[in-house]
């Protein structure tokens, strides 16, 4: 647990100055993104980003096209959310949540842009690491606590399996409780946002 407890100390995020200033060519994009995210990879072989990953996120609508093939320092903010975003939620939801943001806030001059919100949100990151490890070892704790009646050859493969059910049915409810938020928060937004979308539309082919 120990050993646990120092590994997610050590998980970092791409803070706002770490992020190019300059536009970027694809492979840059993923040799960056690589580079910054290293220490979340369960397997040392894994890819954080991949061409085709960035390719499909663009044809999704997640991704605005990159300009004569390069990538901006908004394009990577988007993209990095698109990262942890893409583990808890479909891509319909991620859709329902990037883009509203990028409608109003991508390349805009004026008051809060994307690079705002980014250092903003990720501001939070350690407050929530040092939360998250206070009630990993409370949930520890308790898992420790059961199975007292077990063989004592099978209590560590239990009291274990009891952390891990403890632990996915946290992840289950905070899943449920982020997709209601999306439901109730960006839903209705996006509709009305794609409704807006087909009446310029029609109003162009009209002209």
């Amino acid at each position: 647990m120990n050993k646990l407890i120092s590994e997610i100390g050590k998980i970092d995020y791409i803070k706002a100055d770490d992020i190019p200033n300059i536009d970027l060519y694809m492979d840059q994009v993923t040799t960056s993104m690589d580079k910054h995210l290293k220490s979340s990879i369960r397997d040392k072989d894994d890819k954080m980003l991949t061409k085709t990953m960035i390719n499909k996120y663009t044809k999704n609508d997640l991704l605005p096209p990159p300009n004569k093939k390069k990538y901006t320092k908004e394009h990577m903010i988007l993209l990095i959310f698109i990262y942890y975003f893409k583990n808890i939620l479909s891509i319909t939801d991620i859709q329902n949540v990037l883009n509203p943001l990028t409608e109003k806030y991508y390349q805009s001059e004026n008051g809060i842009n994307l690079e705002d919100i980014y250092s903003e949100v990720f501001d939070l990151e350690k407050e929530q690491i040092d939360i998250l490890i206070k009630d990993v070892l409370k949930k520890y704790n308790r898992s420790k606590t059961t199975f007292g009646n077990a063989p004592e050859g099978e209590k560590e493969f239990l009291t274990t399996f009891s952390m891990i059910c403890m632990l996915s049915f946290d992840v289950y409810m905070k899943k449920a409780i982020i997709e209601r938020l999306v439901d109730s928060a960006f839903v209705k937004k996006g509709t009305e946002s794609s409704k807006k979308k087909e009446t310029e539309k029609t109003s162009k082919k009209a002209e």
